[in-house]
């Protein structure tokens, strides 16, 4: 992996989180961080006495470069925040200067430049901006960044909805920069969190703005709905919850189980919690919820103890870089939470290689079901 930053007579070393599993040739950076820094630097107006606020830092580094500045980091992603607390310690910097925030957080304090690295996730921004239309003022620098391909008029047409009038840069190593001025006059209710409803049983789904398949079920959760194990009353692990759907279902069905739900995503927790609460107040008392790096929290945690079953959709990729390296640590991590006899029970793309790899960590895996897109298998401790 390629770990040397250097840029501006500066350099840093930054890695990806978790370090030990990433691909050779990736980087924690990108060209759209690089022209954010080095225009930044540029402006007549900046001093390391400027107050930055840091949208999506997918890896740290613009905190990492930034660290002079008192800091304001907002991030939806667990993982962006421990790759963020690690590169910080690698390169011998202070993270007392830095308020770690996540996306449902309140932030009231203005700051004087707000850096926005462009989500995959449309909704994540267009959540993001109507949260600064109450902390801009008319002296606000709004600089945004991304892949080309990542900024669309659609995405210019949010900023000008929301904060006000909005330019871009000439293109740079398939990179470009957004420039917004904050008008004080724009003020929009946000549309989320999103709200669906299920039938039979009739379950209605609060989703926040990043939470995935925000919309509607999933045809892969869909598919897992069909084949749910039964749990009695023994505990479960919803691996990767998003809005905790599977879990909520696995509750509903067996009146005594306990479900822990997992994801990295602070917006899929607060929904799986909501979920639960609004759908089925009484199993409350019998649900967990965890934010983490796939199972890393919950092992860390003594007071957790081995469960009976794994449920797990998971993702193939990371940011934008398309991965298997998230779906085999949520793999290896549930081996470690299950029971001897637990199973892992997980739905993915036909074409994907699960077997094969389940088979070389768990010994025996069965085939549960497919359809013409998915299969389900199981792997048993």
């Amino acid at each position: 992996m390629k770990a040397s930053l250097t840029l501006l007579d500066k350099s840093l070393t930054l890695l990806r989180y978790p370090p030990q599993l990433q691909h050779p040739s990736w980087q924690a950076w990108d060209a759209a961080d690089e022209y954010l820094i080095e225009y930044v630097q540029s402006l007549p107006s900046y001093s390391t006495q400027s107050t930055i606020s840091i949208y999506n830092d997918d890896f740290g580094a613009l905190a990492c470069w930034f660290a002079a500045h008192h800091i304001s980091w907002i991030s939806d992603s667990f993982v962006a925040r421990q790759s963020c607390l690690m590169n910080l310690t690698k390169n011998g910097l202070q993270t007392d200067t830095i308020r770690f925030n996540h996306c449902l957080d309140l932030i009231e304090t203005p700051s004087d430049i707000v850096l926005i690295k462009v989500p995959k996730t449309t909704a994540l921004l267009e959540q993001q901006l109507i949260a600064l239309q109450n902390i801009v003022t008319p002296t606000t620098q709004i600089i945004a960044a991304g892949k080309i391909l990542a900024i669309q008029k659609s995405t210019l047409a949010l900023f000008e909805k929301y904060l006000g009038p909005t330019t871009t840069s000439l293109a740079k190593k398939k990179a470009r920069l957004i420039f917004c001025q904050p008008s004080t006059t724009l003020k929009h209710n946000s549309p989320y969190p999103t709200v669906w409803s299920t039938e039979k049983p009739a379950f209605r789904l609060i989703n926040h703005a990043n939470v995935f398949s925000r919309q509607q079920l999933d045809i892969g959760a869909r598919f897992m709905l069909e084949h749910l194990p039964k749990v009695g009353n023994k505990t479960l692990i919803d691996l990767g919850c998003g809005n905790g759907v599977l879990g909520l279902h696995v509750l509903h069905n067996n009146q005594q189980a306990r479900v822990i739900f997992v994801d990295e995503s602070y917006m899929a927790i607060d929904s799986a919690r909501e979920n639960i609460k609004n759908n089925l107040p009484d199993a409350l008392t019998r649900c967990d919820f965890i934010v983490s790096n796939c199972l890393d929290e919950y092992l860390q945690n003594s007071r957790y103890e081995p469960v009976d079953f794994v449920l797990c959709n998971p993702p193939f990729h990371q940011q934008n870089t398309i991965t298997d390296h998230i779906a085999l640590q949520m793999f290896s991590d549930a081996k470690k939470a299950l029971t001897s006899g637990g199973e892992l029970i997980i739905v993915g793309n036909r074409h994907l290689d699960y077997p094969a790899k389940l088979k070389r960590m768990f010994g025996g895996v069965k085939h549960t079901a497919s359809n013409q897109k998915f299969s389900i298998y199981t792997a048993t401790k």
